[in-house]
C-alpha cells in the first residue's frame, strides 16, 4: 500500500461479481489499482475489461464483494459522505434541459447543491465555454455538451475527477476539446481519472496510467516508461541487401520481418548500437536507422496478446484473426 497521501484512488483485492443468465460472471476480480495525486491517470482497458464497475465502486454507487477502497485517503463506501463533496464524476450521459443556455443550466444545478452563483461563470470559463454560455442546451455540438457536463462536476471544486469513457460518441474535435479540458484541469493541481479503450486518445494526455483485462491489473505506471519498455532495442533498418542483413539479425537472436520498401523490423535487440555493429561485421552497412516508437496499444497487445477492442492482430494473409472480448463484448463493464 502506498505512503498516505500520495494516492488519489486506492483499492486492494477489488472483486465483484454478477448473476448472468444463471451464470456467475466476474467484472471485476481482485484489482489492486493506484491512482496517484495530481496528474490525469488513465483506466485503460477493453470494453468489458471492468473499468465502469470500478468506477461505480469508487463512488459508492456498487458494493464491492470482497476487497477495499479508499478515495482521497477514506474508506469507501464508509467514509462517503466525508469526500463526496471532493469528488466530481461524470459516469453517463449528461442530463441538462434543452431549452436553457449552459449558464441557466449550472445555475440551476449550483443551487440544488448549494455552490455560490458567481461560481457558474467560473467554471463555465474553465472549460471554454464562456462565449457560448447563453446559448440554449440544444444548440451546442457534443462536444461542447460534454465539456458542460465537466463544468457541472467543477461547481463544487473538486479535488479527484472521475470520467468514464468520455469521448464516447465525439467527433475528432469533441474529442480535442475534452482532453484539453483533461489537461487543464490537471495542470491547475487536481486529480483526473479518465477510463477510456481508446488508448491512443489518452496516451496524449495521461501522465500516468493502469492498464486492466478481464477485470484484473496487467501493468501500471508512467506513460513515458511504458513506451520506453515497449520500444526498446526495436527499429526499422535499411541496407542494400535485406535478405542477408534478415539472416545475419536473426543469427544474434533478434526477432526480424519485413517492413516494406525493402527495410527490415528488428526487435530484441538489448542496444541498437549492437545491430549496426553486428551488420558492419557482416559487410552490410546502413542507409536507414528509425528507433521504433511504441504506443499504449502496442504495450496492451505485448501483455495481454489482443487489442484493446478485444481481437487479435492481423494474422499473415492480413485478416483478422476474431477473439470475443471478456464478458462478450457488453457495452460497459
Amino acid at each position: 500500500m502506498p505512503p498516505a497521501g500520495t494516492t488519489a484512488v486506492s483499492t486492494r483485492g477489488l472483486r465483484k461479481t454478477y448473476r448472468h443468465r444463471g451464470k456467475q460472471v466476474v467484472a471485476v476480480g481482485g484489482l489492486d489499482l493506484d491512482v496517484p495525486r495530481g496528474g490525469v491517470h488513465g483506466f485503460l482497458g477493453p470494453n468489458g475489461a471492468g473499468k465502469t464497475t470500478t468506477i461505480r465502486m469508487l463512488l459508492g454507487l456498487v458494493r464491492p464483494d470482497s476487497g477495499t477502497v479508499r478515495v482521497l485517503d477514506r474508506p469507501v463506501p464508509e467514509a462517503l459522505p466525508e469526500v463526496v463533496s471532493r469528488v466530481g464524476a461524470i459516469v453517463e450521459s449528461p442530463k441538462f434541459f434543452p431549452a436553457f443556455s449552459g449558464r441557466r443550466n449550472l445555475a440551476l444545478l449550483a443551487d440544488a447543491i448549494g455552490t455560490p452563483p458567481p461560481r457558474v461563470d467560473r467554471v463555465l470559463a474553465d472549460v471554454g465555454l464562456a462565449d457560448r454560455a447563453d446559448s440554449p442546451f440544444r444548440t451546442y455540438s457534443l462536444g461542447m455538451k460534454q465539456r458542460l457536463a465537466i463544468a457541472g462536476t467543477l461547481l463544487k471544486d473538486p479535488e479527484l475527477v472521475i470520467f468514464d469513457e468520455p469521448t464516447n460518441g465525439l467527433d475528432p474535435a469533441g474529442i480535442h476539446e475534452v482532453r484539453q479540458t483533461m489537461r487543464s484541469l490537471a495542470d491547475a493541481g487536481k486529480t483526473v481519472l479518465v477510463s477510456s479503450h481508446i488508448l491512443a486518445e489518452v496516451q496524449q494526455v495521461a501522465d500516468t496510467v493502469s492498464i486492466v483485462t478481464r477485470g484484473r491489473l496487467v501493468t501500471s505506471g508512467r506513460v513515458a516508461d511504458l513506451l520506453a519498455q515497449a520500444g526498446a532495442g526495436e527499429a526499422r533498418v535499411g541496407v542494400a541487401d535485406p535478405a542477408r542483413a534478415a539472416e545475419v539479425l536473426a543469427a544474434r537472436g533478434w526477432a526480424v520481418r519485413p517492413a516494406g520498401d525493402g527495410a527490415l523490423q528488428v526487435s530484441g535487440a538489448p542496444d541498437l548500437a549492437e545491430v549496426t555493429r553486428a551488420l558492419a561485421d557482416a559487410g552490410l552497412y546502413l542507409r536507414e536507422l528509425v528507433p521504433a516508437r511504441a504506443d499504449l496499444e502496442q504495450v496492451f497487445l505485448a501483455l495481454t496478446g489482443t487489442t484493446p477492442t478485444g481481437t487479435t492482430p492481423a494474422g499473415p494473409a492480413g485478416q483478422q484473426q476474431g477473439r470475443p472480448a471478456p464478458h462478450g463484448r457488453r457495452a460497459r463493464a
